[in-house]
């Protein structure tokens, strides 16, 4: 990956959760990081 590309996703990821902050109130950011902790709680037992 280059720098370049780099900057460009992490700015995106940016602006996703800012759009999110703004319009939905982090709604879905608190939806994803259940879910990631489902997942890892999950992974954890298969390890």
């Amino acid at each position: 990956m280059t720098n370049r590309l780099a900057i460009l996703l992490g700015l995106a990821v940016i602006a996703a959760i800012v759009a999110d902050l703004q319009l939905n109130n982090g709604d879905n950011l608190l939806f994803l990081g259940r879910k990631l902790f489902v997942l890892l709680d999950w992974l954890a037992f298969w390890r």
